[in-house]
């Protein structure tokens, strides 16, 4: 094995580099690995965009020290975590860079300290930590780490490679530790996409980079055998205002939260990110040059861009505006779907970021449209589970006042809107939000995206799948049979309001006939169709 006693910041950038170009050749064989056969399943996905965030910010490091890089990769998967692997994720990497705040290199001892802070600082973010998860592989990689420094030995690639074989088995474990992941017979994915990182990063320390290009990693073996496996959302822009004017400020002794408060005047949607040395900023101002001019008077410019943004799209916030009631607060709601879109806005909500199954928004992107909005008080409805991690990461980057409102699911998005009240504070709205939400049950109509065993049901590829309340609890040949069986799993004769959003691989004949059905057998119901346009799922179905 090559010896590594020591490796510089440069190198210590590089590794995270290998390492992020590895995870990218698993990254979806990661995403199969997800425990339910829906679409959204993206562990892999979301762990690789992160880590591309946090190369980008890596590459622009103020130095070359082991803590400026650190601090940097940290930063940059804050920015871009994307669902709850990337959020995650962004804590280790957090709790990495910790440790090594004011190291100019890295030696083996050093990585042993980081990857205890790393594994401390993963749970700490979680309120209900599972062992089973991603966070048990990394407090066992570090755990070996320890017990091999401690014995004396303190070689980097060393310590590295006990780290990197640890995970492993800790992997192939998880399915003893997690019951479903027992049943469906695989392995964590989060878990999966840590161990596949550090792997990456052990065969930069071997000086193997060059040859892994022509490798693909490989899955962790589970000791359970494995089950066979045999129009599109853009991540959330900017609302206009005037000129989106955005770079990056170089210099000496800068202060970000001076330059956040001089320019809260000069323009909408600020955000002011960085240390003494390096700021980001960004601003919508009807004057780039008075910014420009001010900026230029405290350090160099980098990477400027200055856009001049749609009119018609600021005619359409202007009008939102008009049309939203007197309310000294906003509502942001991730939805994926124009007919969803048009249901949520129709109810007040003020920002929609698209988003949900499939693709996650990142940290930013729920950034920006609470920046954007009018008010200082915003409420945010994730309306996914996957994304209220990704969500709660926001209020420490804002000064705003901002609840998140644990919605798990469309209708209980729907049901947390209509108990907003326009004349109660932030506090008591969000209270009255989250009290509305267990009296309502998701019904979710999809399709097997592999073929599986679970809940002693077996699930071909493509085959109709019913999950209620996140449980999958119905197969059938067709989405509506999967609908049927479902709803049978509820009383319906002590139910009142069935409302149905039909997705956009639905004809809306066959959602009403399906509405026609339910109607017929229970004629107490009142039932909605409604178009979503969501993707992947035929049906969305709210029972209250």
């Amino acid at each position: 094995m090559r010896q590594n006693e020591v490796i510089t910041g440069q190198d210590f950038r590089e590794m995270f580099a290998c390492a992020t170009a590895w995870l990218e050749k698993s990254a979806q064989d990661i995403d199969a690995l997800n425990v339910f056969p829906v679409p959204d399943g993206d562990t892999g996905t979301n762990m690789l965009l992160t880590m591309h965030s946090s190369m980008e910010e890596a590459y622009r490091a103020p130095d070359n020290s082991t803590s400026a890089i650190a601090q940097a990769i940290a930063k940059g998967a804050l920015m871009g975590a994307r669902g709850n692997s990337g959020v995650i994720l962004s804590q280790i990497l957090r709790g990495l860079a910790q440790d090594m705040t004011d190291k100019e290199t890295l030696t083996g001892a050093d990585l042993a300290d980081a990857l205890e802070e790393a594994s401390r600082m993963a749970y700490k973010g979680l309120s209900n930590p599972v062992e089973g998860t991603i966070l048990t592989v990394i407090k066992d990689a570090s755990a070996a780490a320890r017990k091999l420094v401690n014995e004396g030995n303190t070689d980097l690639t060393a310590v590295m490679d006990v780290a990197v074989k640890s995970a492993n088995e800790s992997v192939a474990n998880t399915p003893t530790l997690l019951p479903i992941l027992k049943e469906s017979g695989v392995v964590d994915a989060g878990g999966q996409g840590l161990y596949t990182l550090l792997e990456g990063a052990l065969h930069y320390l071997r000086g193997e980079a060059e040859q892994i290009q022509f490798r693909k990693p490989q899955m962790v073996a589970s000791s359970i055998p494995l089950t066979a496996r045999p129009p599109e959302m853009i991540a959330a822009d900017e609302i206009p205002f005037g000129y989106c004017t955005e770079f990056m400020l170089k210099g000496q002794k800068l202060k970000a939260d001076k330059i956040r408060t001089k320019l809260e005047k000069k323009g909408e949607s600020l955000i002011v990110v960085g240390d003494d040395s390096t700021v980001r900023i960004h601003i919508h101002t009807l004057d780039p040059g008075d910014v420009i001019h001010y900026a230029a008077s405290l350090g160099t410019m980098h990477q400027v861009s200055i856009r001049n943004m749609d009119e018609q799209h600021r005619d359409f916030l202007e009008m939102q505006r008009d049309k939203a009631p007197a309310v000294d607060m906003a509502i942001v709601a991730v939805v994926s779907g124009d007919g969803l879109a048009e249901v949520f806005t129709s109810l007040g909500v003020t920002a929609i970021v698209p988003g949900g199954q499939t693709m996650n928004p990142s940290t930013k992107d729920i950034l920006r449209a609470i920046e954007s909005s009018v008010s200082d008080k915003v409420i945010v409805l994730p309306n996914n589970k996957n994304i209220v991690l990704t969500a709660e990461q926001v209020k420490s980057l804002t000064n705003k006042s901002v609840e998140i409102v644990t919605t798990e699911t469309i209708p209980q998005g729907v049901a947390a809107l209509l108990a907003f009240d326009f004349e109660a504070d932030l506090k008591t709205n969000a209270r009255l939000m989250r009290q509305a939400i267990p009296a309502i049950k998701t019904v979710e109509i999809t399709r097997a995206v592999r073929s599986t065993k679970i809940n002693g049901m077996k699930i071909r590829r493509k085959q109709a799948i019913g999950l209620l309340n996140g449980e999958l609890v119905a197969v059938g040949d067709s989405p509506t049979s999967a609908l049927y069986d479902t709803l049978e799993k509820l009383d319906l004769d002590i139910q009142e309001i069935v409302t149905i959003y039909f997705g956009d691989e639905t004809e809306q004949a066959e959602a009403e006939q399906a509405s026609a059905t339910i109607r017929e057998k229970y004629p107490q119901l009142q039932v909605e169709v409604v178009k979503g346009g969501q993707p992947h799922y035929h049906y969305i179905v709210s029972v209250e």
